[in-house]
């Protein structure tokens, strides 16, 4: 094998590293979002031990939404985490190929096709995240909202 060989497995490395580098900015976003989830949800845990009895039952309504938030945001990480392992495999099997003279190239695409799945399963539940935290916010502010859904 030579240099135009080398030269077609790197360009066969675009790809997946352009998707662990994309993959990889929806994480931050998603990190960011379960953190705030739970930094919001030990505030209100900390309200309800502070004892404001009358409020009680829509701050522990509030919690549940919350927890629930954090682990759809916890499991579309672990999707997205997947996608960039899969891809980060991809690169390094490209490679191995290349050095050990093998064409398996099937593996390559079970693994494409999986970090493709991981981060569409991902997303589905990045958005269903972001309805529940819409459907949260109209619990919290409903009374001031007019009466059409958006």
């Amino acid at each position: 094998m030579g240099t135009e060989e080398l030269t077609i497995i790197l360009q066969m490395s675009i790809a997946p590293v352009a998707l662990i580098s994309g993959v990889g900015l929806l994480l931050l976003s998603m990190t960011n979002r379960l953190g705030r989830t739970i930094d919001r949800a030990r505030a209100l845990a900390q309200q309800i031990r502070a004892g404001d009895a009358h409020e009680h039952d829509r701050l522990a309504v509030q919690i549940r939404i919350l927890y629930r938030r954090s682990r759809i945001l916890r499991l579309s990480i672990v999707f997205a985490t997947v996608s960039i392992l899969c891809a980060s495999v991809i690169v390094l099997w490209l490679f191995a190929m290349y050095s050990f003279h093998a064409r398996l190239y099937v593996l390559v695409m079970i693994l494409w096709l999986l970090a493709i799945a991981s981060l569409l399963a991902s997303l589905v539940l990045f958005i269903h995240d972001i309805t529940v935290s819409l459907g949260a916010l109209r619990l919290n502010i409903g009374e001031h909202l007019p009466s059409d859904r958006d």
